[in-house]
């Protein structure tokens, strides 16, 4: 009965996984694509995105000298290329806009787009957003089970686990929690900067893939075994994915807020727009 417990549980973790890594493949593509039709990166917060490099370059090491699956590290690259692509668009965009005189681009003054084409964004319908956020989660649940479904019956010859030394798990665990502290703190200067941009042009579908991402990766652990031992070797891993969420939950408080004032402040140009 036990062994089929644990049999289990591998399986539930590792479908929980497989769809994490499913959002973490998605989670930078919506904000990629704001900036890209906004022509603009000024929604991000540039101290948010460059702790988030750090994070993810200490996250990354970590698997690496922990000596993880390919994957893992490949995933790790990829997450820094993107913090990348984003730094190039906040820059670049900034770059262009000086250049053809389209407006000034300081780092604490946001490049507003069009106001009657942000109010059309802001109170589109909440039942299309509905659709399309049901539609994504159902993406990635379904690929994260096929991704799990074709890398369980891959059989891949066993790698013998490598002795580490002390020194060299300290610094896996010192990189570990330093990747966790950079993951939470990028949130508090992204939370900071949306009281004064009121959230325009930012995609809140980076946070809603970060908050399914980290919810998935975390109970993935928890299901695979809650003895001390290795709750206390994945903690750092743990803490970061877990607390993350919270502060996510808090920026799409901030969408909520400021779509809804957004929408009191439109409702009676609609009105008179569907009465005339």
């Amino acid at each position: 009965m036990s062994y089929l417990l644990a049999s289990y549980n591998d399986t539930l973790s590792s479908i929980l996984g497989w769809v994490s890594i499913a959002c973490w493949i998605v989670v930078y593509s919506p904000q990629i694509y704001e900036n890209y039709s906004l022509q603009s990166g000024e929604g991000l917060s540039l101290i948010f995105v460059y702790v988030w490099l750090l994070g993810d370059i200490t996250n990354m090491t970590g698997a690496i000298l922990a000596g993880l699956l390919p994957t893992v590290i490949i995933l790790g690259v990829y997450y820094t290329l993107c913090d990348l692509i984003l730094l190039f668009q906040v820059y670049y965009y900034r770059w262009k806009a000086t250049k053809y005189q389209v407006s000034e681009s300081v780092e604490e003054t946001p490049l507003l787009i069009d106001t009657h084409a942000q109010n059309k964004r802001e109170v589109s319908s909440t039942k299309g957003i509905a659709i399309r956020y049901a539609g994504a989660l159902s993406f990635v649940m379904i690929t994260g089970v096929l991704a799990w479904w074709i890398s369980s019956n891959i059989k891949l010859p066993e790698k013998p686990q490598k002795h580490r030394s002390s020194s060299i798990t300290w610094v896996i665990q010192v990189l570990g929690w330093t990747s966790a502290i950079c993951y939470l703190g990028s949130r508090i200067p992204q939370i900071i900067k949306n009281f004064s941009t009121r959230c325009e042009g930012l995609a809140p579908a980076l946070f809603f893939f970060s908050i399914l991402g980290n919810a998935t990766y975390s109970l993935s652990i928890c299901v695979k075994s809650m003895e001390k031992e290795y709750l206390i070797t994945n903690g750092s891993w743990l803490a970061g994915s877990a607390l993350t969420i919270f502060l996510d939950l808090a920026v799409l408080s901030q969408f909520s807020y400021y779509r809804y004032m957004a929408f009191k402040r439109v409702q009676p140009g609609l009105t008179i727009e569907n009465t005339s």
